[in-house]
């Protein structure tokens, strides 16, 4: 059973900063792209970041900017680190391997909470 594991969620003030890691086995981590989505409290998972093999990234509009995604093969992890922290940040923050519209496996998400 293939296992993301996520890490670094936690309560921030506004305008702060946070890490995520997620790390994974090797072989899902070489094959995919790497993702974070989240999901803020009564709404649906959103795309967030993603960061591709040969390491190009994607970012969604509201983080772009503020957000940045990378990845380390040496260890399996993926990144996303959050600076300039809005309340609207405040979601469950999921690692996903594989393309958008196309996840092969999600991690089971870490809470982050924005305060204002």
């Amino acid at each position: 059973q293939v296992t993301l594991v996520e890490s670094g969620g936690g309560l921030v003030q506004a305008g702060g900063s946070l890490r995520l890691s997620c790390v994974t086995e090797r072989s899902v981590f070489s094959v995919n792209t790497m993702a974070w989505y989240r999901q803020p409290p009564g709404k649906q998972r959103e795309f967030v970041a993603e960061v591709r093999r040969a390491y190009g990234t994607d970012y969604a509009g509201n983080v772009r900017g503020r957000f940045k995604i990378s990845r380390d093969d040496a260890t399996n992890t993926v990144y996303l680190d959050m600076n300039g922290l809005k309340f609207e940040d405040t979601a469950v923050y999921y690692c996903a391997a594989g393309e958008r519209g196309s996840v092969w496996y999600w991690g089971q998400g870490t809470q982050v909470t924005v305060s204002e």
